[in-house]
């Protein structure tokens, strides 16, 4: 068992990666909204809610996550969502995110993209007040077909100046990053950054890997530790500063493992391997809670996980020196936490 305290990990300034916006509706949030809306749910108390989070594997996970979005109908449901995230890990001491969307979760139920759009941006500039730089990944869902991510992609041209990157995920079965080739090249034309879901344990999970890094060009894999698996990607990512957003404790939820040998491993090679909290409404553990977790799996070092969480500044999506000050600040408080 390591001997890191919760305070230390809590306090530590952090930025995190890899969070699915629509996985951060806790359940009493998600009540109120039903309630609000006029949604009839199965489900009427935060027990009950908790009660249906029932995952062994990807697929079982997303049958639960889908369709709890129904609650978010306007504006206002997709800003309180947000904010409610931010609010929540101000405790944590995060103040840098990079988070996800998925228009065609919201366009399918009717929802017009301003919509949503509006109500997530609004709350990504509201974050400021919090001490937060807040920043938007709009992805494709895998599981539908290029033309969709195509047709959402032009939706989204009115908005392009407020989107920072673009993401794939969903389920990745049979829905390999080359599904996607033309629509990610447009976005990468355009001047977008570029990430791609390549999940824990899948079917071709290497394959999958090598396609997303050579012939798509990503700058940064999320999830992605089973790269370990080949020596050559795992070299090519180090050498061109690629990053991995891995998230140890949604692993543990859809395999049998966290994957934290994997992250120590990685993190001993030197790849620029981070930590997050994925859908943490679900999983029920928020960025810092994951730390412990994989620092406690592991007997991970203090040195150890000040390095996870200077690996995320390090590859985040914004200026040098931005970067820097929040690298300062991980270093001031650490010498000042070792001085007590």
């Amino acid at each position: 068992m390591t001997n890191i305290s919760k305070e230390f990990v809590y306090s530590l300034p952090k930025a995190e990666l890899h969070l699915h916006l629509e996985g951060t509706l806790e359940p009493e949030l998600k009540l109120r909204l039903a309630q609000k809306n006029n949604i009839e749910l199965k489900e009427k108390t935060v027990e009950e809610v908790e009660a249906t989070y029932q995952f062994n594997d990807l697929t079982s996970f997303l049958a639960v996550y889908y369709p709890g979005m129904d609650v978010l109908v306007e504006k206002e449901d997709f800003y309180d969502l947000a904010m409610a995230y931010f609010k929540e890990v101000q405790k944590h001491n995060v103040k840098y995110v990079e988070v996800f969307f998925d228009p065609q979760a919201h366009t399918t139920r009717g929802v017009a993209f301003e919509t949503f759009f509006e109500g997530y941006y609004q709350a990504t500039q509201d974050a400021k007040e919090l001490g937060i730089e807040a920043h938007l990944i709009m992805c494709f869902l895998r599981d539908l077909s290029e033309e969709s991510a195509f047709e959402h992609y032009e939706m989204a041209k009115p908005f392009y100046d407020r989107i920072l990157g673009i993401g794939l995920d969903s389920d990745e079965r049979n829905n390999p990053p080359l599904k996607f080739e033309r629509v990610f090249k447009q976005a990468k034309s355009d001047g977008f950054h570029i990430t791609m879901h390549c999940d824990i344990d899948q079917v071709g999970s290497i394959q999958n890997i090598s396609d997303a890094l050579h012939v798509i060009g990503v700058e940064r894999i999320d999830h992605g530790t089973n790269i370990v698996e080949d020596q050559a990607l795992v070299d090519y990512v180090i050498a061109n500063n690629i990053g991995l957003t891995s998230c140890p404790v949604s692993n543990s939820f859809v395999t049998e493992d966290m994957k934290g040998k994997e992250v120590k491993e990685l993190l001993d090679q030197g790849v620029k391997v981070t930590i997050n909290s994925d859908d943490p409404a679900y999983f029920k553990s928020y960025v810092s809670d994951d730390l412990i977790a994989v620092a406690n799996y592991m007997e991970l070092s203090e040195a150890d996980v000040v390095k996870l969480v200077k690996n995320a500044f390090e590859i985040a999506w914004t200026s040098k020196a931005n970067i820097n000050q929040y690298l300062k600040q991980v270093d001031e408080y650490v010498a000042s936490y070792q001085a007590k």
